[in-house]
């Protein structure tokens, strides 16, 4: 993934290497010297905004409570030192 800058006068000026760069990687567009604005592909922007499924959302799933899950004691060698 490459990252391009541009000025606001460029992406005017060249709309379509701009839309060409978005396809790998952001766009940053400046305005004055500062970072203003990200072009993204839409595929990068679909990717980006996904719904990722939380994890107590993933375990409340149907059929999960069938699972047996019995995990092993762990055991701890905790050297605490004497502080008295």
């Amino acid at each position: 993934m490459s990252i391009t800058t541009v000025s606001s006068r460029e992406l005017n000026q060249d709309l379509g290497a701009a839309k060409r760069a978005s396809k790998t990687g952001p766009v940053i567009i400046t305005d004055r010297g500062k970072p203003a604005h990200v072009l993204l592909s839409i595929e990068a922007y679909e990717q980006l905004t996904a719904q990722h499924v939380s994890l107590v959302d993933a375990l409340a799933l149907p059929g999960l409570s069938d699972i047996a899950l019995d995990p092993e004691h762990a055991a701890l060698d905790l050297n605490v030192p004497d502080l008295s």
